[in-house]
């Protein structure tokens, strides 16, 4: 454990995924709350234009045992709280599962009916898809209720290229693990790193972070990020049914 590492002398470097209760030397990551602010406000921002930012929505959240989903959780409330957007239901996902986020949203149609909402809070692709899923399942067209998540996984970029998923967080994988590797080059040469930005407090102290930032993916420029950075290539995106929405979206 973290415990039995420190007491022993071991640096630590809480990766992507902050150690609570423990001492911990760094803690490199993205800015998770601030996830949360770019999925919430993407979601109000789009319903608003829509006319609609006075409307109901439904929040299926991450993992409640999940660091990281507490504060995607905390960043999207920020924007939620206090807006026009009414929550009519929420959920906690228990090991992000889809087909539980699939069941939650089912429950939510069931309570809110299939015209008691306007839009979907899911906290990344996985749960999103369950909510897409649930949205079929009942004869809605997701289309017309714009549904979030994060991850850019693969089946997340074709949904929001056909118009079926909103929006998604691209975290870039690649500085992520730069800049850890960069911490545990520090810590082996005895220097002290000096790319750290923040502290974080973990429960048992502040911790010096390196907090990264995301960025938030739509069909406008799914191009110009993840395909540009190599996450994806067009080969990955363009198969099938999604080539024609390659073609309109300039991907090729």
């Amino acid at each position: 454990t973290a415990s039995q590492a420190k007491a022993r002398g071991v640096p630590i470097i809480s990766y992507d995924r902050l150690i609570t209760g423990a001492p911990v030397d760094y803690y490199i990551s993205f800015d998770n709350e601030k996830v949360g602010k770019l999925q919430g406000q993407a979601l109000l921002d789009k319903l608003t234009a829509d006319g609609k930012g006075d409307g109901t929505i439904v929040m299926i959240n991450g993992s409640p045992t999940d660091n990281n989903a507490k504060l995607f959780k905390a960043g999207a409330h920020s924007i939620f709280d206090g807006s026009t957007l009414k929550i009519g239901a929420e959920f906690d996902t228990p090991d992000w599962s889809p087909d539980k986020a699939q069941t939650e949203m089912d429950q939510a149609i069931t309570k809110l009916g299939k015209n008691g909402f306007v839009g979907v809070y899911a906290a990344n692709d996985g749960t999103g898809g369950g909510a897409i899923a649930a949205m079929k399942g009942a004869g809605i067209d997701p289309s017309t209720r714009p549904v979030t998540g994060q991850d850019a996984e693969l089946a997340a970029i074709q949904r929001i290229l056909v118009g079926e998923q909103f929006m998604t967080i691209y975290k870039a994988i690649k500085p992520e693990a730069e800049q850890a590797a960069q911490l545990a080059i520090d810590l082996l040469a005895g220097s002290t790193p000096s790319a750290t930005t923040v502290g974080v407090d973990n429960g048992a102290g502040e911790v010096p972070s390196i907090l990264l930032d995301p960025i938030s993916v739509t069909k406008d420029n799914v191009k110009d990020t993840v395909v540009a950075d190599g996450f994806w290539t067009a080969a990955d995106i363009c198969t099938g049914s999604f080539t024609a929405a390659c073609t309109e979206a300039g991907i090729e």
